[in-house]
Formats: structure tokens, sequence, C-alpha cells
């Protein structure tokens, strides 16, 4: 009984022993089978790798068949990437760094090939072609007359020490009329056509750029020189001296003993160098709320010379800007005090001066965009 039991003890141990080696062997084998596959891949490689560098495009059809291919979805770079679960784990670093350099190979190829045949395009289609010809003319685009003569204006009143400022198109009620001395109940109101965005509190599209002088002076940096060029708007019929919309130039001048005459010498250089030196200027005494005195000045009629149209109303004259001193109410309204500083302000509409300077008689020209108009500006400064 003792000598079956040692035996079968001994022959337990043996058995465990042989289970041991079998596994070793076991492990072996498949290394050495996985050790065999990457072999096999590598191979392969290479032999893709002549295969790609040997493939020529004839054509775009045989390009996208490249792509395809090698590149598509289900071409061989991905089928290759799959492959990387049966590499050993200490070789898969380096079969990852092989099948990057492989993708960029085979993108590489196909960039080249892709650029090669978009030059053969190109070749062929100056095949024949005589490079001595002379080369079209370019048609050649132009300012629009509004920008033309708005920077004009801004050309000529820098040179007058001017400074240029905007402001804002849709503005609220005070700085486009409380500020300017225009209470609610003023009858000056009446004058402009206003369109309303909101009543209460009253939002609106500005009348005219007189609220960006009341912004300038509110800021109280004394003195100011400036002119401010924008859009306006007016709820006016439209015609062929009048629309809904349209430009103007405002300048504002605040400092110490500015005087009446400042403001009529600025306006005549302005004008002599605008419209040349045989212009004829006139001042006539007018009113506005926000300047006192007023005038309104008028130069001889450019397009009829002075005998008298329909654009000068048979007169001779035309009115292209009002003019005046700041009222001593706007002044106090922005913070300045009006017993140690006055100015002059005046405004004008661009779209009257481009009519007068270009001879235009119908103000919707400039705002219909037709180009057979605006060609006529090619070339203009």
């Amino acid at each position: 009984m003792r000598t079956t039991i040692r035996f079968l003890k001994v022959t337990e141990k043996k058995q465990s022993s042989y289970l041991q080696d079998a596994s070793i062997l076991l492990a072996l084998a498949l290394l050495l089978y996985l050790h065999l596959i990457m072999e096999v891949l590598l191979q392969q490689i290479e032999q893709h790798k002549q295969a790609i560098t040997g493939f020529s495009a004839p054509n775009t059809d045989a390009l996208e068949a490249f792509r395809i291919q090698y590149l598509g979805t289900k071409g061989l770079v991905k089928t290759l990437m799959g492959e990387m679960k049966n590499v050993p784990n200490e070789d898969k670093r380096a079969f990852g760094q092989i099948m990057n350099e492989f993708k960029e190979f085979t993108e590489a190829r196909y960039d080249a090939l892709k650029e090669l045949l978009d030059a053969q395009h190109v070749d062929a289609s100056f095949k024949g072609f005589d490079f001595t010809l002379p080369g079209d003319n370019l048609p050649l685009g132009s300012r629009h007359p509004i920008s033309i003569v708005r920077n004009r204006i801004i050309s000529i009143f820098k040179r007058l020490g001017f400074a240029v400022a905007e402001g804002p198109e849709i503005e609220d009620d005070w700085h486009n009329f409380g500020a300017l001395n225009l209470p609610e109940d003023h009858p000056a109101r009446d004058m402009q056509d206003t369109f309303y965005i909101n009543q209460d509190p009253a939002w609106l599209l500005r009348t005219h750029t007189s609220n960006v002088q009341i912004r300038e002076m509110e800021k109280g940096h004394l003195p100011i020189r400036m002119i401010m060029p924008g859009r306006v708007y007016r709820n006016e019929t439209i015609s062929a001296r009048a629309h809904c919309f349209f430009h103007q130039v405002e300048g504002l001048y605040v400092a110490d003993n500015v005087s009446f005459a400042d403001l009529k010498q600025t306006l005549y250089f302005f004008v002599k160098e605008m419209f040349g030196q045989d212009v004829k200027i006139r001042f006539r005494p007018s009113y506005f709320p926000f300047t006192e005195p007023s005038a309104e000045m008028d130069i001889s009629c450019l397009i009829c010379g002075g005998t008298g149209c329909n654009v000068c109303k048979q007169t001779g004259w035309v009115e292209i800007l009002g003019c005046g001193m700041v009222h001593p109410n706007v002044l106090s309204n922005c913070g300045i005090d009006p017993n140690k500083y006055t100015g002059f302000a005046f405004g004008t509409g661009i779209e009257r001066i481009t009519m007068l300077k270009y001879q235009v008689k119908d103000l919707r020209l400039f705002s219909e965009n037709d180009v057979r108009f605006l060609n006529q500006f090619t070339g203009a400064i």
C-alpha cells in the first residue's frame, strides 16, 4: 500500500512537470509564430513600397484608384495598421514607427503624382499658345463720386487743422435734438422729418451729424477743431433734389475768442479750394436753433454759370451749406462755459457739393448703382 502511494506521488510530480514544459513550449511556439508574422509584414511593406514607387498615374481616374487602393478607408495602409494586434508587445513600438513611415511614404507618392498630373494639364492648356501676344486689358474700377468728394472735403479741412470724428447713426433724442437747443415742443423739430425706431425712450436714425458734435463737446477736451462726415436719414419724398438718406459733413471749432470772421474765412477757403477761384460766394441771414447768429452760404451756379437753370431755380445761386456761431445753450448743455468759450459750426450735404462739382442733375443717380453712371468717374480724384 505504501509503495502504491509513493508511486502515485511520483507520477503526479512528473505530470506537473510535463504540463509546465508543454506551456513553455507553447509560449515559445506562439512567440516564434508572432515574430514570423512580423517578418512577413515587413517583407510585404517592402514589396508594396516598390510597387508604389513604380506606380504611374496617366489620368485622374488612375490617381483616384491609387488613393482608394492605398489610402482609402479600406485601403492597404489601414489594413496593415490593423495587423498591429498580431505583433509581439515588445515589437509594437518599432512596428508602429515603420507603419507611420510607410503611411507618410504613400501620401508623399500620392502628392507627387497629383502635382505631376496637374502640371501636365497646365502644359496641355497652354499648348500652341503664343506668349508674345499682348495681354488683355483689365477693367479699372472707380471710387463712388460721393466718396471722391467726401475725401476731397476731408483733405481740404485737414489742411486747416481739422481732425475727423465719427459717431453712431442710431441715436437717442438728447444727442440728436435735446442738446442742440431743441426741446420736445420746439417747432424747429418740424424742420426735420425723422425716422423713429422707438418712442419711449426715443431712439431714431440721426437727421444730421450734429450728434457727433455734441458727443465731442461732452468729452470736454478743448479746443475742438473737427469735421464730422457721415450718412444721415430723413423721411422725405425721393426726387431729383431730395432723398430719404444722404451724406453730410459738419464742422465745429470751439476755443477762446472764436468769431464770425473766423467762420467766414474758413468757408471762403473751403469753397475756393473745392470749386475754384472764380466761384462767387454770398452769405444770407438765416435761422437755426443751435446757432446764433446763423447764416446760409450760396455760390454761383456752376451748371448754368449764373444765368439761371432748373438746379438754381433760375436765380443763378445755389445754397451749399448752413452755418453760424454755436448757441450758448448748446455749449452749456455740453458742459462748456459760454462766457469763456465761443465757437462756430457749419454743415453741408455731400450730394449737393457733388452735383455742383460734376454737374449731376439728378440726386437719385448716386444710389441707383448704375454702372454706366459710375464708370464716368474712373480716374477721378
